[in-house]
C-alpha cells in the first residue's frame, strides 16, 4: 500500500509567506478616516478651550477698559496687571480661603459620601428610596440651594437658629460673622457634594466581587480590617476619579458663594473664583480678572500634572 504526500503549491508571485502588504492607497484612506473622526474633537477643543485660554492670557497683559473691551484695541501694559493683583492683600487672603474651602469641602464630601456608599451597599428595605432622596441636593441648581440655605442660616429668622434655640443655644451669625461665614459656606458645599461622591463610590463598591468579602469572612477578618485591606485598595481608582472631579469643580466655585455671602462679610468668604468675577464684572478691571483666572487655570494644571505622574508611577 503506497501513500502520497501532498506538496504545497508554490506561493503566488508578488506575495510573501506572511500576510500580504496593505496597499498604499488603503493605508492613506485609513489614515484619513482616522483623522476625520479626530478632527471634530480637535476643532472643538481649539475653538472652545484653546482660543479662550490664549485670549485670557493675552488679556492679562493688556489695559482693558469697558470701551476697549468692545473695540478690541487694548494697549499692552506689560506686567502691570500682574503686579497690581499680587500687590493686593486681598489676593493672598482669597488664595488662602480658596485652599481652605477646597480642602474642607473635599474632606467632608468624600468622608460622608464614602460612609453612605458603604451603608447603602448592604441590602435592606427602602434602600433604593433612601438613595433617591439623598440625590435631591445634587439635582437642585446651586444658586437655588444657596438662596434656600441663606434663608435657613439667617441669624434672626433662620430655621437653624430657631431649632438650636430650643436647646438654649444662642443665635449664631452663620453668614454675618467673619469667623463663621467661611465654615458655613463649606458646610453648605459639603451638603451639595455628598450625593455625587456617594453615587460614584457606590458604583465602585458594586463592582467589587462578593467572593472576596466571603473569603475574608472565612479567614476571620474584622469589618474594619476588611474595609482597610480589601475595600479601599480595590476602590482606589474610583476614589482618584472622585477626588479629581471634586477638586476641579470646587476650586473654581462661584455661584454658591455669591448666593450665600457675595464674598462677605469683610471679604471673609472671598475666593479666587469670586475675586475673578468682581474684578472683571463689578470693578470692570478685565486685565486683573484675567490674571486671577490664569492663576486658577495654573492651579488646576499643576494638580492635573501631579495626578498624571502619580498614576504613571503607580502603573509601573
Amino acid at each position: 500500500m503506497s501513500t502520497t504526500t501532498a506538496v504545497p503549491a508554490p506561493a503566488a508571485a508578488g506575495t510573501t509567506a506572511g500576510v500580504a502588504p496593505e496597499p498604499v492607497r488603503t493605508r492613506r484612506r485609513r489614515t484619513l478616516a482616522q483623522w476625520g473622526f479626530v478632527a471634530p474633537a480637535v476643532l472643538f477643543m481649539l475653538l472652545f478651550f484653546g482660543y479662550p485660554l490664549v485670549r485670557n492670557i493675552v488679556m492679562s497683559f493688556q489695559h482693558y477698559t469697558p470701551s476697549t473691551f468692545f473695540t478690541g484695541k487694548a494697549p499692552f501694559n506689560g506686567l502691570d496687571n500682574w503686579r497690581k493683583v499680587f500687590g493686593e492683600d486681598l489676593f493672598g487672603k482669597a488664595l488662602w480661603q480658596t485652599i481652605v474651602f477646597t480642602i474642607g469641602s473635599l474632606i467632608g464630601q468624600f468622608s460622608i459620601g464614602l460612609g453612605l456608599a458603604v451603608f447603602f451597599n448592604r441590602r435592606f428595605p427602602l434602600n433604593g428610596v433612601l438613595r433617591a432622596l439623598i440625590l435631591l441636593p445634587w439635582l437642585v441648581p446651586m444658586v437655588v440651594s444657596g438662596i434656600v440655605w441663606r434663608r435657613i442660616l439667617d441669624q434672626d429668622t433662620g430655621v437653624l437658629n430657631s431649632f438650636l434655640g430650643l436647646f438654649g443655644i444662642g443665635h449664631t451669625p452663620w453668614l454675618t460673622s467673619t469667623h463663621v461665614a467661611l465654615l458655613a459656606v463649606i458646610l453648605v458645599n459639603i451638603w451639595i457634594g455628598i450625593p455625587f461622591n456617594m453615587v460614584i463610590l457606590y458604583g465602585g463598591l458594586q463592582e467589587i466581587p462578593r467572593e472576596v468579602y466571603e473569603a475574608a469572612s472565612l479567614d476571620g477578618a474584622s469589618a474594619w480590617r476588611t474595609f482597610r485591606s480589601i475595600t479601599l485598595p480595590l476602590l482606589k481608582p474610583v476614589i482618584t476619579v472622585v477626588l479629581v472631579l471634586g477638586f476641579m469643580s470646587t476650586v473654581k466655585i462661584l455661584d454658591l458663594v455669591l448666593a450665600l455671602t457675595d464674598g462677605g462679610p469683610a471679604d471673609s468668604t472671598q475666593t479666587l473664583g469670586t475675586l475673578t468675577y468682581q474684578s472683571s464684572f463689578v470693578q470692570l478691571d478685565f486685565g486683573a480678572g484675567a490674571v486671577v483666572g490664569n492663576i486658577l487655570i495654573l492651579i488646576s494644571a499643576v494638580f492635573a500634572v501631579f495626578y498624571l505622574r502619580a498614576n504613571r508611577n503607580e502603573g509601573k
